[in-house]
């Protein structure tokens, strides 16, 4: 069993004498030598699972060199779940001149998208980009597009509530249909449910301040929710596990950070990771790799149970030994 730690950033010198100009020193980057790399970084909403993204991109990218106000420039931007915000700043991206765009999640990436002819993207935490209409061949970017997909793995995380509870014959799925990555995962859903003969209730939102409503009816008529990477949820899943705590009612989650904000379980990558992979693309892009030499990085091995601890205890359930002590289970106290 792993414990959750604060991700440390280590710190780089770069060690030169006095008077030795005329020394051999590191070659400086030739895209970084006399010109400062402008990036407009974009995310669709504030969230956990997002920040963390962001946050461990921003660090590795400064582990690889790349420093915000030193030799990139970083525009961060939160369009605070606005889309019409969210295509404001990628206009003002592009009436700024970015050398690249970078966009968190699937609805920023798809705001993203019209200005890849004139400026690369690359997107980070994307479940479905063939599915969003991004790019058309994961192996073989071709619309100047390219980044990291945190495809859910739904087939697990539900075989998951079934181990923990064996009698469990009905399922919820709250979800905002606006979003392409939670409409794609549905089809996952309904596709499980249809093999294993659970039956599937469906609850849809727009705007996170009607989560606790429509989860205190859907947690009414189920054994559990499951409630994907949704950007909207996740924002504001103290309500969701608010309502469905009342009835008992476990929520399994797409994302680790999402158990860490209180979901009780889910199957999946570190978000740590990922942000990490996509600093390891903008740094293959601002060294003059183009878009179609990097390809989509798909994470769906290296995958951890993730539990939060004060939710179990607040359902009332036990996590079995096997994986409470398994090397690749993850607790949240």
């Amino acid at each position: 069993m792993r414990k959750i730690s604060t991700y440390l950033l280590a710190g780089l010198m770069t060690c030169m004498l006095a008077g030795c100009a005329n020394e051999t020193a590191p070659t400086e980057n030739p895209s970084t030598a006399d010109h400062v790399y402008k990036i407009g970084l974009a995310q669709i909403i504030e969230h956990t699972s997002l920040n963390t993204i962001r946050e461990s991109m921003l660090a590795e990218l400064a582990v690889l060199g790349y420093k915000d106000g030193e030799n990139i420039q970083v525009d961060a931007k939160n369009a605070q779940g606005e889309q019409s915000t969210l295509n404001s700043i990628m206009q003002t991206f592009a009436g700024d001149n970015k050398d690249l765009i970078v966009a968190i999640a699937t609805p920023t990436a798809a705001a993203a998208a019209p200005y890849a002819e004139n400026i690369p993207v690359i997107f980070s935490a994307v479940s479905d980009p063939v599915g969003a209409g991004l790019i058309t061949d994961p192996n073989k970017p071709d619309k100047n597009i390219t980044g990291t997909s945190d495809e859910i793995q739904v087939a697990q995380i539900l075989d998951l509530a079934r181990t923990i509870d064996p009698e469990l014959k009905t399922l919820g799925y709250i979800y905002n249909a606006g979003e392409a990555n939670s409409v794609s995962n549905l089809d996952k859903v309904k596709a499980y449910c249809e093999e294993n003969d659970l039956t599937l209730v469906e609850a849809t939102i727009s705007a996170a301040a009607e989560i606790q409503q429509t989860a205190q009816v859907l947690a009414s008529k189920v054994d559990a929710i499951f409630a994907p990477n949704d950007n909207t949820i996740a924002s504001s899943i103290d309500a969701l596990n608010m309502a469905a705590q009342q009835v008992q009612c476990p929520v399994y989650v797409g994302a680790d950070s999402m158990v860490q904000d209180g979901g009780f379980a889910s199957i999946g990558i570190n978000y740590e990771d990922l942000g990490k992979e996509t600093a390891r693309m903008i740094a293959k892009v601002i060294e003059g790799s183009d878009i179609s030499e990097i390809p989509v990085k798909v994470f769906d091995t290296n995958l951890y149970t993730y539990f939060n601890q004060t939710t179990a205890d607040a359902l009332g359930i036990t996590i079995p030994d096997a994986l409470k002590n398994s090397d690749t289970t993850v607790i949240f106290e």
